[in-house]
């Protein structure tokens, strides 16, 4: 029996995302880190600029990665030889970034733009907001927070402020539509990742999904029955971001060091959510084997409805905290969230940055943490909303969100410890990355 096609409806679309807004969570987690605030401001740059200078060292290093990704990550799907970056100094600033795209394997739509994310704690910024179509290929929800405005060519800027808003950049369009079977992916030649592994390859939000969770521990006879939920990509970005992210401080390139770092920081921070580190928090292996056999045998109703469940749980978790972390900022007021974001003693708990920290310590933590999670969000939250099958938020967001959101209002202390402690975990992995980035480019005394 194959679970794989049925328990791919269980990563719904809309909950691709794992924590809706990373930048006021970030701004934060390293508003007092002293590698971070002690660091002067950094000359913004346009990403060309960076690409031509360091054109034969982006080639190399992107080759170095390559060959280290095919040596050490599991399920690697190699990148086509045609996709290679080649140094090039006679080509166009286009098509040198076309190419670059092309060799990290991002969507031709990504934007890279020249912007900031303010922190929504600074009611005193009076720069204005420009289109969030200029920073992003993904058209911004209902209940969206981002805030963009836009900088020029050397304007000095807060490392802090470059950073934060990266950390959310990897959600704006970056990762979508890259398998073969999605609508408008690279062909001619293919990206090489080949089918969608899991998820709705047609619904285009969906596609990203396996670049921002990781099931790694799901274990061994949920990996026999359902294999390609083994093959996720999020091991892949955070090498790939954080080496660009090297390779620019190391190079004089500050602004694209501290950018690159926030975006490789995204793929860490969403492995922190329990529901991108397991297949089904609320449900163990016995449950999803039984749903989906009584599908099979004619009754799809019990599987639908841990679809349901499952999704709607996800939601009321990131509408919490989203809406938490947003109230709390606009009335700078510091609360559990803010100071579990910002808590270093956290730190020292976890071994030191490595390759496999992603994997082992980050999904590993948060694939344990997804029953409690689960079991928190069922009691804290309004019941309706999280144990009526029946109730599908996917479906039926712009009519349930102001319920949910007049219901949240209320003190949930359940609610409220447990994504408190997630974000505790958020925070001090997002440390923990940097130093290990920092470190490996000879920065860490920063």
């Amino acid at each position: 029996m194959r679970l794989a096609l049925a328990l791919s409806a269980l990563l719904l679309p809309a909950f691709a995302q794992a924590w809706g807004n990373h930048t006021p969570m970030c701004y934060r987690a390293f508003e007092r880190m002293p590698e971070v605030a002690n660091v002067a401001p950094v000359r913004a740059e346009s990403l060309v600029d960076f690409l031509r200078d360091q054109d034969a060292a982006i080639a190399r290093m992107l080759d170095a990665q390559e060959a280290w990704a095919r040596e050490h990550l599991k399920q690697h799907a190699p990148r086509p030889e045609s996709l290679r970056f080649l140094a090039d100094a006679g080509r166009s600033d286009a098509d040198r970034r076309a190419a670059f795209l092309r060799a990290l394997r991002l969507s031709p739509q990504s934007r890279l733009a020249l912007y900031l994310q303010p922190d929504p704690r600074d009611s005193a910024s009076t720069r204005p907001a420009i289109d969030a179509n200029l920073v992003t290929a993904v058209k911004p929800g209902a209940g969206a927070t981002q805030r963009f405005v836009a900088l020029q060519p050397g304007e000095a800027v807060p490392a802090l402020a470059v950073l934060a808003s990266a950390c959310d950049e990897p959600d704006y369009g970056q990762d979508l539509n890259l398998f073969d079977d999605n609508p408008g992916h690279p062909q001619n030649p293919s990206y090489g990742f080949g089918q969608q592994p899991f998820g709705n390859p047609a619904v285009a939000i969906g596609s990203q999904a396996p670049f921002h969770m990781g099931f790694f521990h799901q274990g061994a006879i949920f990996n026999t029955l359902a294999p390609s939920f083994a093959r996720t990509f999020t091991e892949l970005r955070v090498q790939q971001y954080g080496g660009l992210a090297q390779l620019a401080w190391e190079t004089g390139h500050a602004y694209w060091g501290w950018r690159f770092a926030g975006m490789a920081l995204h793929h860490v921070e969403d492995l922190t959510q329990p529901y991108h580190a397991s297949a089904a928090p609320g449900a163990t292996l016995g449950r999803m084997m039984w749903v989906n056999l009584k599908a099979q045998l004619g009754a799809p109703a019990d599987r639908q409805g841990l679809v349901v469940l499952q999704g709607n749980r996800h939601f009321v978790l990131e509408d919490f905290q989203t809406r938490w972390i947003m109230d709390s900022a606009r009335q700078r007021r510091d609360g559990p969230l803010e100071l579990a974001l910002r808590d270093a003693t956290r730190d020292a708990r976890y071994p030191a940055w490595s390759a496999g920290y992603v994997r082992d310590t980050v999904a590993a933590e948060a694939f344990q943490a997804g029953p409690a999670t689960d079991a928190a969000v069922v009691v804290g939250a309004p019941a309706r909303f999280v144990t009526d099958p029946h109730l599908d938020f996917a479906a039926n967001e712009a009519r349930f969100g102001p319920e949910l959101a007049h219901d949240l209002q209320g003190q949930r202390d359940v609610l409220h410890g447990a994504v408190a402690e997630l974000l505790g975990h958020f925070g001090a992995h997002s440390r923990n990355a940097l130093r290990g980035l920092l470190k490996q480019a000879g920065k860490a005394s920063q």
